[in-house]
């Protein structure tokens, strides 16, 4: 078993999609109440949500052959506690090269932990559809707040954003409704690699996706500008029929 070190802050991180920028509040309900910190034993730095007591969601490109996990849960003080991973899955379509491309792939990922949780569980689902331009998603992550600044990342914010004129079954575009992707506004960033993205449905705040990457303004590199999301309309029945072999 290698060894996993925890220094949230100032730890280096690692990951496609660079946490909340621009801004975007701190969270520890709604929306943010789910939402677990992943840390791998080569420094690398991800977001994830309960979805059983002892199940996870994440992004597959977090997870990588060779590599022991854990969660981090925090005290009251905001004192770093480890939690074990049992095991984990990564959807077998998934590609790394096309996300790492910001091209649709299935970049979804499971981790089961040791021992179940307590904190809340979220609600599974796929986006209402048909998916058009402007409609509301929520994201929230531990990334960092200030792109390049590690002792930024650990806390939960989320933000509320808006899918562009191209959005899609495969692949989901948000942006800051303020900034339009112009210039730098909130958005996800290193550490927010596999947060949940959120949507309303019938008054109910559903999981349809995972952040698997980010823009800076304009597509340049960074954070900022657009926020990639891989929907779950094509891999939910994967995710449960996952979780229930493992008994969850």
């Amino acid at each position: 078993m290698r060894k996993i070190i925890v220094i949230l802050v100032g730890v280096v991180l690692h990951s496609s999609a660079s946490a909340m920028v621009g801004g975007a509040p701190e969270t520890n309900t709604g929306v943010g109440a789910p939402v677990i910190t992943i840390i791998g034993s080569r420094g690398s730095f991800c977001s994830g949500a309960l979805i059983a007591p002892d199940v996870v969601l994440t992004a597959a490109h977090c997870i990588a052959t060779g590599t022991d996990y854990k969660i981090v849960l925090y005290d009251a003080q905001r004192q770093p506690e480890l939690r074990d991973v049992r095991r984990v899955a990564s959807h077998p379509q998934f590609n790394p090269q096309g996300i790492a491309a910001r091209r649709a792939s299935a970049d979804v990922a499971l981790l089961q932990l040791a021992r179940p949780l307590t904190k809340p569980v979220a609600v599974l689902g796929v986006p209402s559809e048909p998916i058009v331009a402007g409609q509301s998603f929520s994201v929230a992550g531990v990334g960092v707040s200030r792109p390049g600044d590690g002792k930024s990342g650990g806390t939960v914010r989320a933000a509320q954003l808006i899918s562009t004129s191209h959005p899609g079954r495969l692949q989901i575009r948000l942006v800051d409704p303020a900034t339009q992707n112009t210039s730098a506004g909130q958005g996800a960033c290193t550490g927010d690699s596999g947060a949940p993205v959120v949507q309303q449905q019938s008054g109910r705040a559903i999981i349809i996706g995972v952040v698997s990457w980010s823009t800076g303004p304009n597509n340049t590199a960074g954070c900022g500008g657009l926020t990639g999301v891989t929907p779950l309309t094509l891999y939910r029945d994967w995710i449960v029929k996952t979780a229930r072999a493992w008994g969850s």
